[in-house]
C-alpha cells in the first residue's frame, strides 16, 4: 500500500519510481467544499471511476481543480490496493462573485441560469474572478447563442455592479447592437413621472445593455420612491419583449419592461443614537431634516447619514465609524432609525507639509491655512483650502498649478494628523 499527500497548482512533484502508480480508480472523495457537493467537484476534476489512472491524472485532476479559480487550495491524498486505486480530495473554496449577464435578452435570468448549471458542473450563479471557470461559462453562453443562430463573440469583465459597491463578472456579447424601443415600468409612479421619461433618451434607441438599464433603475428611478417614502420598494429583474417579425431568428428591437412593488408609504418615526459622546443626540437629530410622522424620505435619510459623518469629522473625527440601520412597522406603516456610532480618536493638526512650491508660493500657503499646530482638526476646511482656499492665497498672482495632491498622515496613538499637499 503506498499512500501519498500533494499540493498541485502549477509546481508538479517530480515523479519517481516510488511514487509512479497505474491501475482503476475505484474510490474519490472530496472534502472541504461548503459550495459544492462532492460529486459536482468529482467532475469538474476530469477523472471518473473505473477508469486506469496513473500518476500524473491525478496531478492533472488536482490541476484542472485549482486553475478553474473555484478553489484557493487543492490538495490530494491517494493510496492504492487490491481493488486498485483510491484518491481524496481536500479543498478550500475560493473568492467568488456574481455572474452578471449584459446583453441576452433572448434569454430569461432563468433560462441562462438551467442553461448554465447543466453545462458547467461548477456553475451556481458566482465565479471567480479568474480561471478557467471562467472561460466555460463564456464558451457555454457561445453554444446558445449558436443553437439559436445568433452572432457574436462573448467576452467577460470584473466590474462594480450598478447597485453597489461590490463586484461581478459581467457577460457580454460583442457585435449585438439590438435597439430598445422603449421602456414601461409596472408601476404607474415610475412610468408616468416626467423627469423618468426624459431621461429615457439615454436608454432608447441604444443597444439594449442591462447594465445601463440597472444603473438607470438605480440612479433615476429607485430614488423617486425613496423620496415618496417608498423606503422597501422591490425593483425586479429587466424583461425584454420582442418587436418586429417574430418568424425571424434576430428581430428588430426590443421593449423593457421594469417589474415595481412600491410596497408602503412610510412616516417618520425618530431616530436612536448609539455610542455618541462628542455629539448630544439632540444635535444629532437636527441634521436628519425630518420630523416625526413626515413621510419617511429616504433621499434625505441618505443624506443626513453624510453629514452626520461630515459633522464628525469636522470635529476632528476622522475614523468615527457611522452605521445607519432602519426597523419597520408594516402594522402602522412607521419607519424607525437606528444609528451605531464608533467615533474613534480626536484628532489635533500635526504638520502641514508642503512640496512642489516656490519659496514665495509656500509662504502664501502657510499664511492661509488657518489650523494651527495642536488644534482640532477640521476636515471639511481641508477639503475646502485643497479645493479653492490655496489657489485663492496666491490673490491675483497666477496660479499656475495643475492639481493639488493631498494626503492625511493620521497617527492613532498620539491623535495628531499632518497634512500633505504636493502642487504640480
Amino acid at each position: 500500500m503506498l499512500a501519498i499527500f500533494a499540493t498541485p497548482p502549477i509546481l508538479r512533484c517530480q515523479e519517481t519510481a516510488e511514487t509512479e502508480i497505474a491501475g482503476p480508480l475505484a474510490n474519490v472523495t472530496v472534502t472541504g467544499s461548503q459550495r459544492f457537493k462532492p460529486d459536482v467537484i468529482i467532475a469538474a476534476s476530469g477523472i471518473r471511476k473505473g477508469q486506469t489512472v496513473h500518476r500524473e491524472d491525478l496531478q492533472n485532476a488536482a490541476d484542472r481543480l485549482i486553475q478553474s479559480g473555484e478553489f484557493a487550495d487543492v490538495k490530494y491524498r491517494y493510496q492504492t490496493d487490491r481493488d486498485g486505486v483510491s484518491i481524496e480530495f481536500a479543498v478550500a473554496d475560493g473568492t467568488v462573485i456574481p455572474a452578471y449577464f449584459d446583453n441576452f435578452p433572448w434569454f430569461t435570468g432563468e433560462e441562462l441560469s438551467q442553461a448554465l448549471r447543466q453545462a458547467v458542473p461548477l456553475y451556481d450563479g458566482r465565479v471567480p474572478a479568474n480561471g478557467t471557470a471562467v472561460d466555460d461559462v463564456s464558451e457555454a453562453l457561445g453554444k446558445m447563442l449558436e443553437s439559436h443562430k445568433i452572432g457574436g463573440s462573448v467576452t467577460h469583465r470584473v466590474l462594480r455592479a450598478p447597485d453597489s459597491e461590490h463586484l461581478v463578472q459581467e457577460f457580454q456579447l460583442d457585435g449585438s447592437e439590438l435597439p430598445v424601443e422603449a421602456v414601461f415600468f409596472t408601476d404607474p409612479l415610475a412610468d408616468e413621472d416626467r423627469a423618468v421619461h426624459q431621461s429615457l433618451s439615454q436608454l432608447v434607441g441604444h443597444p439594449f445593455s442591462r447594465y445601463a438599464i440597472d444603473t438607470f433603475v438605480f440612479e433615476q428611478v429607485r430614488p423617486l420612491y425613496e423620496a415618496s417614502a417608498h423606503l422597501r420598494v422591490k425593483i425586479g429583474e429587466p424583461a425584454a419583449r420582442f418587436t418586429g417579425d417574430p418568424s425571424q431568428p434576430l428581430r428588430k428591437s426590443v421593449t423593457v419592461i421594469v417589474p415595481i412593488e412600491p410596497g408602503p408609504v412610510y412616516k417618520w418615526a425618530g431616530v436612536t443614537w448609539i455610542g455618541n459622546a462628542a455629539i448630544p443626540a439632540a444635535d444629532l437629530n437636527a441634521l436628519i431634516g425630518l420630523r416625526e410622522g413626515e413621510p419617511a424620505d429616504g433621499v434625505k435619510l441618505r443624506a443626513a447619514w453624510v453629514h452626520v459623518s461630515d459633522e464628525y469629522a469636522r470635529l476632528g473625527y476622522l475614523d468615527a465609524d457611522i452605521r445607519p440601520s432602519l426597523e419597520f412597522d408594516d402594522s402602522k406603516s412607521r419607519a424607525t432609525g437606528k444609528v451605531s456610532i464608533v467615533e474613534g480618536p480626536q484628532y489635533h493638526m500635526g504638520d502641514l507639509v508642503l512640496s512642489g512650491l516656490s519659496l514665495d508660493g509656500e509662504r502664501r500657503i502657510r499664511a492661509a491655512w488657518k489650523i494651527a499646530a495642536g488644534s482640532i482638526f477640521d476636515e471639511k476646511y481641508f477639503d475646502d483650502f485643497v479645493n479653492g482656499g490655496a489657489r485663492a492665497s496666491f490673490g491675483t498672482l497666477p496660479f499656475t498649478y495643475a492639481k493639488v495632491g493631498h494626503f492625511l498622515q493620521k497617527d492613532p496613538k498620539t491623535g495628531k494628523v499632518d497634512v500633505l499637499m504636493d502642487f504640480e
